[in-house]
């Protein structure tokens, strides 16, 4: 009985030793495994120095501003699934050119026309992400942008862009069919942390695409969360494609939206379209645009805040808020190769909405016109000028830029 005992207790130890030692290699496999997803990831830098100016025709100076935006990055490998991405941005005045205001970081304030460029040193992204063949979620800060930034953008033409604190999934279901859905708790906006906004926000956007035309629906249920009550709720439908006719390319897109805007003592709505017609001939584009942000009978403008505004109604962002007017921008396109590099050239008249008895109609015109080249896949190189000449408000201004940008 006594031999029974020891070789029961052998036997024990023996099998308790040998699921230590096979624990002890599974978590070693893992362990290898996750630090190898950690070293085997991919760093990237981007850095773009650019000079800006401003010539406006009011009280305070012109402006002038060279700036060097760094923005360095890691992402690891994949483990199962798995991975992780850290940015962090500095933007910084190059040789004492800092000639001019940023309002929200309180820069200069009310001493130069505005360059919304501050210095700052921030995270850019911080996310966990979880990847397979159909579904892409994300957990953390986040670049997030739809529907060609129109409604939600990165805003990376300016040296600080936009993220948003996020947890957001992408689904595709089928090769036709994207569906995406994110809920915001934070909005990082361009200034630094100087004009960062908490929030509970909703993105839904729905895309399929056709033979001839990808169809999206949205909805944008937008909520700054500073115990007020407010709402910024947005519904809408596009649809935009390209089709041949023989050597000519025909590009067209068609968009609706409605748009409540809420808050205790107010309500207003209002509504947005956006109709585009062109050509490619040659490998000359020419596009006709209208697009309008209507006004409620004149006292509010249909408003996209989280747009990358810069893009739309004219480059000197004279329009960033939309009047209570509403905003009418008709706008003709041309765009072309030359040297190796591309040009674009827009002209906007813009028109208010509803004038209702502000008697505000004409809201001016702009000439927009950049070139931009690329060296090898590391250098680029562009020019951009705005002018705008005023109507019945605003006054007129113009804007140069030139930068150079390096990424590897």
């Amino acid at each position: 009985m006594k031999n029974l005992n020891l070789n029961l207790q052998k036997n024990a130890i023996s099998a308790a030793l040998g699921l230590v030692l096979v624990g002890s290699s599974s978590f070693a496999a893992h362990a290898d495994s996750f630090a190898e997803a950690l070293t085997s990831g991919k760093a990237n830098a981007n850095l773009n120095l650019r000079y800006e100016s401003v010539d406006q025709d009011n009280d305070v100076k012109d402006a002038s501003a060279l700036t060097l935006r760094t923005l360095l990055s890691y992402t690891t490998g994949d483990l199962n699934g798995f991975s992780a991405k850290v940015e962090v941005e500095d933007t910084r005045i190059v040789l004492g050119q800092g000639d001019y205001t940023v309002g929200p970081s309180g820069y200069n304030p009310g001493v130069y026309s505005v360059i919304a460029d501050p210095e700052h040193t921030e995270l850019d992204q911080g996310y966990i992400q979880y990847k397979n063949d159909t579904v892409t979620a994300k957990i953390g800060r986040q670049v997030i942008a739809l529907d060609g930034h129109r409604f939600v953008g990165h805003v990376g033409w300016r040296q600080d862009r936009q993220t948003f604190d996020a947890a957001s999934v992408k689904v595709t279901p089928s090769k036709d069919l994207t569906l995406q859905y994110a809920y915001v708790t934070q909005r990082n906006r361009i200034f630094g942390e100087d004009a960062d906004l908490d929030a509970k926000d909703h993105f839904i956007n729905a895309s399929y695409k056709t033979s001839v035309g990808t169809l999206t629906g949205y909805s944008y249920l937008l909520e700054v969360d500073n115990d007020t009550d407010n709402g910024l709720d947005t519904y809408g439908v596009s649809f935009a494609g390209a089709t041949k006719a023989g050597d000519t390319k025909i590009i067209y897109r068609a968009e609706y939206a409605t748009q409540t805007s809420e808050s205790a003592t107010t309500e207003y709505d209002a509504s947005y379209l956006n109709l585009e017609a062109g050509a490619v001939i040659s490998g000359i584009t020419a596009k006709l645009g209208y697009e309008v942000l209507g006004s409620d009978d004149g006292a509010y403008g249909f408003s996209t805040p989280l747009a990358t505004l810069h893009k739309f109604n004219g480059w000197s962002d004279q329009f960033l808020a939309t009047p209570t007017q509403g905003l009418v921008d008709t706008s003709f396109t041309l765009k072309g190769k030359a040297f190796g590099g591309g040009w674009t050239a827009t002209y906007h008249v813009f028109d208010a909405d509803d004038s209702a008895d502000s008697g505000i109609d004409d809201l001016g015109t702009e000439l927009n016109v950049s070139y931009v080249k690329n060296f090898g896949k590391h250098y680029t190189a562009a020019i951009k000028y705005a002018a705008y000449s005023a109507g019945d408000t605003k006054v007129d201004a113009d804007k140069l830029w030139a930068w150079v940008t390096v990424k590897f």
